[in-house]
């Protein structure tokens, strides 16, 4: 099985490229945390999506880490990374997008695969469910979200954005992205949209188990929004969206799976307290070694 984190983000909201931030108590990343726990679970090949200018650090950094068994690639999301046939011929600032970044890793992956964000907690138990997942073989158009209840992932410095699931029992009916989530003195609401939750409802925080078959998905959402869209130096390809039209389309089918875990993150530079904390009580329960890595 294999783990694939997005770690090419530019962390405008944090101040900094929060995927590199010493949390842990032996300095750690964040996402060491969640490698250690994909490991632990029976995942074998690490990819890691990055920055061209990250690549060869993360390289050494992560090879003198992780055990031997574990098979590491660490890729470099790149704006030249087009499908066979198209240009781009305006200037763009940053990156395609979540779904452009699973896409970078099109050649080194084969098999079923679970796709995180690097600067997010998930929890051990995500990735049991994962892995369980995974290892009943469940056909190559069924795919995976492991989701997170709402009020347990929200920020206390600052509103943010969540992808709300619609489902049918386990079946992942759609996704619907409320841009502004933030707790109230009444309640949790959206200031975008007006919309107010209860807190209980099963939000998307980027963990997909993941089929091959999205690569090409991929591929024909990007070339549509190159060939279609108004202004290209704009505007991104999310993970989510492709994994609706292969739902709309009947291409795939989506299971979700309730992950059992706490969750956090850091969207704030404020949440880095919170976030070593949690990661140092964690560590004192037992539930990772101090170094997370043996020497």
């Amino acid at each position: 099985m294999t783990l694939l984190l997005m770690a090419a983000g530019r962390g405008s909201r944090y101040g900094k490229l929060k995927q590199f931030d010493d949390l842990g108590p032996a300095g750690e990343f964040l996402m060491e945390f969640s490698m250690y726990d994909a490991i632990s679970n029976g995942f074998a090949h690490i990819v890691v999506i990055t920055q061209k200018d990250n690549v060869e650090y993360l390289k050494d950094y992560l090879s003198g880490r992780l055990p031997g068994h574990v098979k590491l690639d660490v890729i470099a999301q790149e704006l030249t990374d087009l499908p066979d046939g198209c240009t781009l011929s305006v200037e763009r600032p940053k990156p395609w997008g979540t779904a452009h970044a699973v896409w970078t890793a099109r050649h080194v992956i084969s098999e079923p695969f679970v796709v995180i964000n690097a600067d997010d907690y998930y929890g051990q138990p995500a990735f049991a469910r994962a892995a369980e997942f995974i290892g009943k073989k469940p056909g190559s158009d069924k795919f995976g979200l492991v989701a997170y209840t709402l009020q347990d992932t929200l920020s206390p410095h600052g509103s943010v954005s969540r992808g709300v699931c619609s489902r049918d029992g386990d079946t992942l009916l759609s996704v619907n992205e409320r841009l502004e989530i933030a707790r109230h003195q009444d309640g949790i609401r959206d200031a975008h949209s007006g919309l107010e939750f209860r807190g209980d409802e099963l939000v998307s925080m980027n963990f997909w188990v993941c089929q091959p078959l999205i690569f090409k998905q991929i591929e024909s959402d990007f070339r549509h929004f190159l060939e279609t869209a108004e202004d290209p130096s704009k505007g991104e390809i999310y993970i989510p969206f492709v994994i609706q039209d292969m739902l709309s389309s009947g291409k795939a089918e989506v299971r979700v799976i309730p992950s059992g875990s706490d969750w956090f993150g850091v969207t704030y530079a404020a949440d880095k307290e919170q976030a070593v904390d949690t990661l140092k009580d964690l560590t004192r329960a037992g539930k990772y070694p101090s170094p997370l890595w043996k020497s």
